[in-house]
């Protein structure tokens, strides 16, 4: 995989809420000088799209803990799509999958596959769950057919881990996301089966690519 191959897969990321619209250009600026992708808070979406028409952009719903309605989720994934979006990464719905309550769970996340003609890419909160509860939550976002599923929030408990990208990479393509700082982190994810790594340190580990 040469450097633009790698910095491709990388989802440059500003999702924290005291994020300005300073913060975005910035991260559009630095996804477009080294070839990222974005992930930005739904509010800025029209505006980066109207700053930088040819960026991946994707954004969140359903974001952070992912219990909001699902007709709420829909309506945000049609906003995004509208506001210029072409990704979007949206939040299981935990507690239901704690629960037991798969139907729900899986026509939470089909709901929103079918509302936008975009990637949905299902962020499964993988510190929160057990190895059992991780391998369901993946099975239903395979149900729903869903794009992608991806490790986590960054805004929870933990980040992506090594067994938890090889788990969940037999269901569906895996966004490794949270805690992820440097090149050679990023690149375990990649040897252990993610397509893509969420990081607000997209630089960072753009830098670490070796020199040939």
């Amino acid at each position: 995989m040469n450097r633009e191959e790698f910095a491709a897969r990388i989802d440059h990321t500003v999702l924290g809420p005291e994020t300005t619209p300073a913060d975005v250009q910035r991260v559009c600026d630095e996804a477009l000088e080294h070839g990222m992708n974005v992930c930005i808070p739904p509010c800025y979406v029209a505006e980066a799209d109207d700053y930088a028409t040819d960026l991946t952009i994707a954004t969140v719903v359903g974001f952070p803990h992912g219990n909001h309605a699902t007709g709420a989720k829909e309506a945000e994934a049609e906003l995004a799509w509208k506001d210029g979006a072409d990704e979007i990464d949206m939040v299981i719905n935990v507690g239901r999958l704690k629960a037991g309550d798969d139907g729900t769970v899986r026509e939470d996340i089909a709901s929103v596959v079918a509302a936008v003609p975009l990637p949905v890419k299902v962020i499964v909160e993988a510190p929160l769950l057990t190895d059992e509860e991780l391998d369901r939550a993946c099975r239903l976002a395979q149900e729903a057919d869903a794009a992608m599923v991806k490790t986590a929030t960054g805004f929870s408990v933990g980040g992506a881990t090594i067994e938890d990208v090889e788990r969940m990479a037999n269901y569906l393509p895996v966004k490794a996301s949270g805690g992820i700082g440097s090149y050679e982190k990023a690149m375990a994810m990649i040897e252990a089966g993610a397509e893509r790594i969420g990081a607000s340190s997209g630089v960072e580990i753009l830098r670490g690519y070796p020199d040939d």
